[in-house]
């Protein structure tokens, strides 16, 4: 088969390398990739979000099958194009990608059905957001209803953080279109948890929960980024909630799209609050998400092409997915001064890959035999063992093993589970 991946981060390395495992895969091809995803892959210069490129690609490759794996195309309708052309996709078509296009879509969609979530308000009008606000209480959360590199949300400890807030998305458009609507929040406090699902749009099959770290500096310190690491399983996601989350949220999720007419086929990212009320949605994403990805994946005993292959053609049961019972852990390195003023350039060091302990690549480039940084975030390393604590310790370790100038990563990733699993 002629595989295609569109993306070019370390969640896309993760699924090329998942991929890669399946015998009848001949070649694939990533668009655009990376320099480090090159060992794995043919990649091209065509940007993600180039609908026409990558569908003129698609049809003069011959592509058997195509893996969406970022948001932008998939809100911008690839799969529907892809479809239209008879190659079979795995990845949502625009219709059900507003999950994520919109955050005003999927809070409605969450009220109209009952699935629990942050009370809001939605506002068109900056000014009587700003209004609203005086009478709020604090910390409040604001978010841009589209999409914005997972930069859209802004927690505000009082009014004054708040008002500059709504000025900044709506006046001042910092994300754009995206801004054009605001959604105000409720602050909801506990342990957060991801869990990623595959759904062919009949059933939801939740893969192995994780943890992310998004805060720039240890301790949950610093400015957001687009995650520091990541870990799974997550210790708070107990037998009994994740009962409770597939019988009020993950499946409540699903017949609430296909009611609206809007059939998710893919994978749908539940992000959780485990909140003194229960579960509670703080977000959708539809796909993988960026590290979890590369903690999950590592964790998937079963075929990922198979599973994708049935997920496409509405025929996923839930023996076509197996995790170990292992755990893992993702150590993000990334270019010093991330997520602000970085440098890129430097060439890289990297060990080899072993059967328990492999490298993602986030943001590269060759040059001749040389790898070169070349982004915020460079690449993650990952390691997978028994429990989460050898995991852990695992994966330090080998991140010590790669070198490359200005490298930067956070010494306590998995810290705050390891601490819950203490506590248990």
């Amino acid at each position: 088969m002629q595989i295609l991946v569109v993306g070019g981060g370390g969640r896309e390395h993760a699924i090329i390398k998942s991929l890669k495992k399946n015998a009848l895969v001949e070649k694939i091809y990533a668009l655009p990739g990376n320099g480090g995803i090159a060992k794995d892959a043919e990649c091209f210069p065509i940007k993600a979000n180039d609908v026409d490129g990558i569908v003129d690609f698609a049809k003069n490759h011959k592509i058997d099958f195509a893996v969406v794996a970022p948001d932008d195309p998939l809100v911008l309708g690839l799969v529907n194009r892809l479809e239209d052309l008879s190659i079979p996709c795995f990845g949502p078509r625009a219709e059900a990608a507003i999950i994520e296009g919109s955050k005003v879509f999927s809070k409605n969609l969450m009220k109209k059905y009952g699935i629990p979530t942050a009370d809001s308000e939605t506002f068109s009008d900056p000014v009587k957001a700003i209004e609203y606000l005086k009478n709020s209480s604090y910390p409040t959360v604001i978010k841009a209803d589209g999409l914005a590199l997972g930069k859209g949300v802004i927690i505000a400890k009082d009014f004054d953080e708040a008002k500059q807030a709504v000025n900044d998305i709506m006046m001042d458009k910092c994300f754009g279109a995206s801004g054009n609507n605001i959604l105000i929040e409720e602050f909801l406090t506990g342990p957060e948890v991801s869990v990623l699902s595959f759904t062919d749009g009949n059933i939801v099959v939740p893969m192995v929960s994780s943890m992310d770290h998004k805060r720039a500096k240890d301790g949950d310190e610093g400015l957001n980024t687009g995650g520091m690491g990541t870990v799974a399983p997550n210790p708070y996601y107990t037998e009994a909630v994740q009962k409770e989350c597939m019988e009020k949220i993950f499946l409540p999720t699903i017949n609430a799209m296909n009611a609206e007419g809007r059939t998710f086929k893919g994978c749908l990212y539940f992000g959780l609050m485990l909140t003194p009320k229960g579960p509670k949605v703080i977000e959708y994403n539809c796909r993988f998400g960026d590290p979890e990805t590369q903690v999950v994946l590592p964790l998937l005993e079963s075929d990922l092409l198979d599973i994708m292959l049935k997920t496409s053609k509405g025929q996923l049961s839930v023996d076509d997915v197996k995790f170990s019972k292992g755990a893992a852990c993702c150590i993000v390195l990334a270019s010093d001064g991330y997520p602000q003023k970085y440098s890129t350039g430097f060439e890289m060091k990297l060990p080899l890959d072993s059967e328990d302990e492999f490298i993602y690549i986030a943001g590269a480039k060759k040059d001749g035999d040389k790898l070169l940084t070349a982004g915020g975030r460079v690449l993650g390393a990952v390691a997978k063992a028994d429990n989460l604590k050898d995991a852990v310790k695992k994966a330090y370790a080998y991140s010590d093993k790669i070198y490359f100038e200005n490298a930067y990563k956070r010494s306590d990733i998995g810290k705050k589970a390891l601490m819950a699993l203490e506590n248990n």
